[in-house]
């Protein structure tokens, strides 16, 4: 990085981290690419849907950041994975140098050394005299500490590598985990869900799957009455419901926003069902406390779509058919699960 390369990323730093305290955003790597990206305005997009919300509602609710950071950010992870990739390779073409300078160093020395033992050998048939054979010995001394040094140096570097190995693992990991968890929630986000339906689709499974789209009911009306805060809190425990059915193959998923999508593996249309209502009474059951009054909201639930894959279906069109479901189980009054099987 040239000098004026850092001088520049210092600077944004600089302003990113009092204005994430000033907005309470979590400090978290997901947000740090989000907020530097907005300071460093190389995103058009995002810089005007920042100031939007900046301007309407004077911040940016964690709901919101992974929003932008889905739709501006997220294909940008590839490159944290790429680059620790390219951290490995680096990493290993220096050990590989290190080590054939120390193997050629060893080779060096060990002529020497044959040489030095064959000139020993002539003391008692050329009477070699005492200061001759104390500078051969001097040779060899001096020739063992260069190899001592050249093999101590390669030691070294492989405890550096050991280090260094350990700390890009760990970014590695990061990355590909941040590539396909949403950041509020935990859960796998919209790219995994994707990736998923794609699997299932190219290679069903032998009694089919469900897809489920659940929708929280008048989520909005909640935001706007009691504030992001707690509809993050609801979004959050709505997950970790939901998360609670993954058994047996079954994968819930952040579809975006307040929409979640479960996938439903040897299960037809009335299997899968059976599965979303039982979610859909689970979720009914949740109550949260409102830490301001103290009182407990109790009025969450959730609409849900289903639908069976059809062979031969494409992903759009598996996907349109639960979104029909949904909006007819919206319909006919919310709270509920369509079709009726």
């Amino acid at each position: 990085m040239s000098n004026d390369s850092f001088a520049l990323s210092a600077g944004y730093l600089k302003k990113l981290v009092p204005l994430m305290m000033k907005y309470e955003v979590p400090a978290n790597p997901k947000n740090y690419a989000l907020w530097y990206t907005y300071i460093a305005n190389t995103d058009e997009a995002l810089t005007k849907a920042m100031n939007e919300s900046l301007q309407s509602s004077g911040s940016v609710s964690l709901e919101q950041c992974t929003e932008l950071y889905e739709a501006h950010i997220a294909d940008g992870q590839n490159e944290g994975i790429q680059s620790a990739q390219e951290g490995f390779e680096a990493l290993a073409l220096e050990i590989s140098n290190t080590m054939v300078d120390t193997m050629k160093d060893t080779d060096v020395f060990q002529g020497a050394l044959e040489k030095t033992f064959s000139q020993l050998a002539r003391v008692d048939e050329e009477s070699m005299s005492t200061e001759e054979t104390i500078a051969v010995v001097r040779n060899a001394l001096k020739g063992s500490k260069e190899i001592r040094q050249s093999t101590s140096f390669f030691k070294n570097q492989l405890a550096d590598a050991q280090k260094e190995i350990e700390r890009l693992k760990e970014t590695l990991a990061e990355a590909n985990e941040q590539a396909f968890n949403d950041a509020l929630t935990g859960i796998l986000n919209r790219r995994s869900f994707d990736k998923h339906l794609d699997k299932l689709i190219a290679s069903p499974p032998e009694r089919g799957f469900c897809l489920l789209i659940c929708d929280l009911d008048h989520f909005k009306s909640f935001n706007d009455t009691y504030g992001h805060l707690m509809g993050d809190q609801v979004l959050k425990l709505t997950a970790k419901r939901l998360a609670q059915f993954c058994r047996e193959g079954i994968e819930a998923f952040r579809y975006g926003g307040e929409e979640f999508a479960l996938l439903v593996p040897n299960r037809p249309l009335g299997g899968g069902g059976r599965v979303a209502e039982t979610i859909r009474a689970s979720i009914d059951k949740l109550a949260i406390k409102d830490k301001k009054t103290g009182s407990k909201l109790d009025n969450i639930t959730v609409s849900i779509g289903v639908a069976q894959f059809e062979k031969g279906e494409s992903p759009r069109n598996l996907i349109s058919r639960a979104d029909a479901q949904l909006y007819e189980a919206k319909n006919l009054g919310r709270n509920r699960v369509m079709p009726i099987t």
